[in-house]
């Protein structure tokens, strides 16, 4: 969900999990790091309960079901008192939310992609198409954008329409670069129809066979992942101070994931791309001259 393809930064607190996603980095001011943590924390609990550790589908939709309780409780006015499973997730969040009026129906919106994928998984379902899974990614990972942009008092229709995209691009992005990682998992993200339209055998996918038929498939959805977040970059230009830097070191840590992806003659399915420390400076280089 939210690991997305952007390279992560010193952050606020300590964080154990591999993420692609800046919290909290030094490039943000420090009055709103506080509550980009509460949203980081809020985000990684919930992916947590839908995806690790070896509880039945049932009892991951039960525990989401009580998290979705909890944000309803701190989302109310006056906020009532969440469950006691969570109280570090929901006391800071619940902090956030009253500072700055955070919108819920984001936050929900998250929870709605969680619980999907355990529904997916659990039912081997299939995404369709890139329309499905732009409408997944529209829960996924744009509600994080425009949850960062609402803390900067960024509301005008392009900026969400830009943030939108590269979002989605970042999403779509982290998908194509985990295939080695989700599928054994029994997450499958690449579309069907795009499964047929480059012959693709299912079967191969789901016992990671780099065919060359998977290769071209990969390699055309990286393309449309590039192309999604060329629509979005121009933001970086509109955005001031600190939140137009931490932008573009988000923007170009997808990109440089996605070059590590052709460098690797889009072989993801046996193979997953990180960004090591030689990738940074060549981030920094590019996050200068867009």
């Amino acid at each position: 969900m939210t690991r997305s393809a952007a390279p992560l930064t010193t952050t606020a607190t300590p964080i154990t999990h591999y993420e692609n996603f800046p919290v909290a980095s030094w490039l943000c001011p420090p009055r709103l790091r506080g509550a980009i943590t509460a949203i980081y924390h809020f985000a990684r609990t919930a992916d947590d309960l839908a995806d690790e550790g070896v509880a039945t589908p049932q009892q991951r939709l039960t525990d989401l079901a009580a998290y979705r309780a909890d944000l309803d409780a701190i989302c109310l006015n006056p906020p009532a008192r969440p469950g006691p499973r969570w109280p570090q997730v929901f006391a800071a969040l619940q902090f956030a939310v009253q500072q700055y009026a955070l919108p819920c129906h984001l936050l929900h919106d998250l929870v709605d992609a969680f619980v999907q994928d355990v529904e997916k998984t659990a039912n081997g379902a299939h995404y369709a198409n890139q329309e499905e899974l732009g409408d997944y990614c529209r829960r996924s990972a744009n509600p994080v954008g425009r949850l960062l942009l609402h803390l900067y008092g960024v509301t005008q229709p392009l900026a969400l329409q830009q943030s939108d995209a590269i979002c989605t691009a970042l999403q779509l992005i982290n998908f194509w670069q985990d295939l080695s990682v989700d599928i054994p998992r029994g997450r499958f993200y690449l579309p069907l129809d795009g499964c047929q339209q480059y012959g693709v055998d299912q079967s191969d996918v789901l016992a990671r066979n780099q065919t060359p038929s998977a290769t071209l498939l990969i390699a055309s959805c990286a393309s449309s992942a590039r192309a999604e977040m060329e629509n979005g970059m121009q933001l970086v230009h509109q955005l001031p101070g600190r939140i137009g830097w931490e932008l573009r070191f988000v923007v170009q840590g997808g990109l440089r994931i996605l070059d590590k992806m052709e460098a690797l003659h889009f072989a993801t399915l046996q193979t997953r791309p990180r960004l090591r420390w030689w990738d940074f400076p060549v981030i920094l280089w590019r996050a200068l001259w867009m």
